[in-house]
């Protein structure tokens, strides 16, 4: 199928999709109000240059190095007097730190999330979901329960980690921790089937209620654990969270809580609202939206689930930012979210093929992320850590950096020699 596109290109999604490849190198380049001719070529030149080696040239990658890695492998969110780490930090650093081809880094985050929040042993234990100064002073858990996205991020670094680096330990532990995931944090919802609880604990409700996060369980992470546990749950998931998307998102906007409850026999259910956190969609919300954005269009849920989130596409040609705040029932919204919402939905606006919002999101966030570098450094201050993650995964994604395949197996630009291969 081929129709044009904003940028007057044609697409074609059953070739190697050039104008796509364009598309991106000028992204990435820089060259963001030019994308004929000369511009083009010079864009995918440069990127074609700075490239030709295993060394990634990331800049984000080195600020975040630079303002949240400490160096005993601890990411630090300094934006609560706890002064806090969690499991999320830790295993999106390590995604990161891949992506970057920097495996000392890698093991020094990996081998802090062990120590300290696993204690001392993932194959036995869950890592707690948060650390850091409690109110006498001490250094420790603060939360022993684990949270289910960082574990399902742990795993899916180590198993790509692994096979890269040649570390079969990596494997191993990813394996473990799987098998503890599957066994402790997956449950088996009346009328749905299979599907990821949050965490081991507090999830199952009263009167036949499951609380859930949409968030948690990005496309391509459950793909990549189906092909590592075939017998396991995953594509199974993969399906209920596609489904569930569907039910929740009315106005087309994702819920950052939802529930499932059955009826009294337990033989049907439904999705509603969150009784206790209401239908709102945001902090949590907006990753659903890159997820969907960085899944590859031959996954066959990609386009049911795009097509789910219609919603927002919609409020940002509105108001030229994603909301902050939406009550994704009635499809209300306000407040301008950060510069880290406006990164989130670049790949979600890309696989939307609209360009021209795709641009306007990337100037938005990289605008608002270095003036506010610029603000907190002179304050002596941490800029804000989740900006500054999506963010991660987004310029990761637009400068060719890596890709996820319809498997869930990962694309790296380091992979290979020149050129970086960048489809979707």
């Amino acid at each position: 199928m081929t129709r044009s596109t904003p940028f007057g290109l044609e697409r074609n999604r059953d070739s190697h999709q050039p104008n796509r490849r364009r598309l991106i190198a000028a992204l990435a380049a820089g060259s963001l109000y030019s994308i004929g001719g000369a511009r083009v070529k010079a864009a995918e030149a440069e990127i074609a240059a700075t490239t030709c080696t295993n060394t990634v040239n990331w800049p984000q990658w080195q600020t975040f190095l630079e303002h949240f890695v400490q160096p005993d492998g601890r990411v630090l969110d300094a934006s609560t007097p706890a002064q806090h780490s969690s499991s999320e930090g830790q295993s999106y650093g390590m995604f990161f730190a891949l992506i970057a081809n920097d495996p000392s880094t890698f093991e020094r985050l990996w081998r802090w999330a062990v120590n300290n929040l696993a204690g001392g042993d993932i194959r036995r234990n869950l890592p707690a979901w948060i650390w850091g100064q409690d109110a006498q002073g001490q250094w420790q858990v603060l939360d022993d329960n684990s949270a289910a996205d960082a574990e399902l991020w742990f795993v899916y670094a180590l198993l790509e980690a692994g096979k890269r680096w040649h570390r079969p330990d990596y494997t191993d532990e990813g394996m473990a921790l799987l098998q503890q995931v599957e066994t402790l944090e997956v449950d088996t919802l009346p009328g749905l089937g299979k599907m990821l609880l949050p965490g081991p604990r507090h999830f199952v409700l009263p009167e036949n209620t499951w609380r859930l996060n949409p968030s948690y369980m990005p496309l391509p992470v459950l793909r990549r654990l189906a092909s590592a546990s075939p017998r396991g749950p995953w594509n199974e998931i993969a399906d209920n969270t596609a489904q569930m998307l569907q039910a929740i998102s009315p106005k087309g906007f994702a819920p950052d809580w939802v529930c499932y409850r059955t009826d009294a026999a337990r033989e049907t259910g439904r999705f509603i609202a969150d009784p206790d956190k209401g239908d709102i969609g945001s902090y949590d919300a907006i990753r659903v939206y890159l997820w969907a954005g960085l899944t590859a269009p031959d996954d066959p849920l990609a386009t049911k689930v795009l097509r789910s989130l219609h919603g927002m596409a919609k409020a940002v040609q509105q108001t030229g930012a994603p909301p902050e705040i939406v009550n994704t029932e009635t499809g209300q919204y306000k407040n301008s979210g950060p510069a880290g919402f406006s990164s989130a939905v670049v790949p979600y606006f890309y696989a939307l093929n609209n360009a021209s919002q795709m641009r306007a999101q990337y100037n938005r966030s990289a605008s608002l992320l270095q003036a506010r570098i610029t603000e907190m450094r002179a304050q002596s201050q941490q800029p804000p850590y989740y900006d500054h993650v999506l963010n991660l995964f987004s310029t990761g994604w637009q400068r060719g950096h890596y890709r996820f395949q319809a498997s869930g197996d990962l694309q790296l630009q380091w992979d290979q020699t020149c050129p970086p291969a960048i489809t979707q």
